[in-house]
């Protein structure tokens, strides 16, 4: 979940085994939002009303760590670079500020920031804001472009509900669960429609006015079956019932295990 107490946490620096070499499926995802931002780029680069005096903020929220990092605001700093050239304009001052966790791998993330500081034409300033995109991080009407992959759908903690109704996080028993089931997916999406509200709340005083922001995040149609969805929550989900059964992990902390 996406909170100071609670949260995903990927495995750190550049190894075999680190999140940094093990994150294509998540890079393929942002090259699909590259049309969005160039697109959003021009439009912010076209409204002069938008742009004074001449400076352009640009935040990713969720970065993670590794070449993911600096994906999106990569993108976004190279089309505005074309457009002023296209155009034959001055190019905006940018400043682009990383965003995730404080347990992010901040330290690969600033080495890699030195690329986007070499560039004279935009000038790039960089910089790092750690804390849970379900606070402020921003000063009101500072920002003009948010970007976001992978990330929105952490939550801020787990549903309340399931932890009042003393619902476990995966029951083995297959019949339990299929009975649960419709208050599992409610529990849910009521905590969803609640993190993201907020979620819009707090960027729509961080934004300026004509600012933009773009998202992408998995998700689901209503009326899709829950039981059509990829199995690999339901096998590591089983593993673990195993290896409760087996002491190697305490049956009351997998119970509070939700994801």
């Amino acid at each position: 979940m996406a909170s100071k107490q609670t949260a995903p946490i990927m495995n750190q620096g550049q190894g075999e085994t680190s999140y940094a070499h093990n994150s294509s499926i998540q890079n393929a995802e942002q090259n699909k939002m590259k049309s969005l931002i160039e697109a959003v780029v021009v439009e912010l680069c076209s409204n002069t009303g938008t742009l004074q005096p001449g400076k352009m903020v640009i935040v990713d929220l969720g970065c993670s760590t590794g070449p993911n990092a600096l994906a999106l605001v990569s993108i976004a700093v190279e089309a505005i670079h074309a457009h002023c050239l296209q155009f034959q304009q001055p190019s905006p001052e940018v400043s682009v500020l990383l965003n995730d966790l404080p347990e992010n791998d901040f330290n690969t993330v600033v080495k890699s920031l030195v690329t986007l500081r070499q560039s004279n034409d935009p000038v790039v300033v960089t910089g790092i804001t750690p804390g849970s995109f379900y606070e402020r991080l921003f000063t009101s009407e500072s920002v003009h472009l948010v970007c976001s992959s992978n990330s929105l759908h952490w939550l801020s903690k787990a549903p309340e509900d399931l932890k009042t109704n003393l619902i476990p996080a995966y029951d083995i028993d297959e019949h339990s669960r299929h009975e649960r089931l419709p208050i599992v997916l409610e529990a849910y999406a009521k905590q969803y429609r609640k993190d993201f509200t907020l979620f819009l709340k707090l960027r729509a005083k961080e934004l300026v006015s004509g600012g933009r922001m773009i998202i992408s995040l998995l998700g689901r149609r209503s009326d899709i079956i829950a039981t059509k969805f990829p199995f690999l929550p339901e096998i590591v989900a089983q593993i673990l019932c195993v290896m409760v059964s087996e002491g190697v992990i305490d049956k009351e902390k997998f119970d509070s295990f939700y994801a």
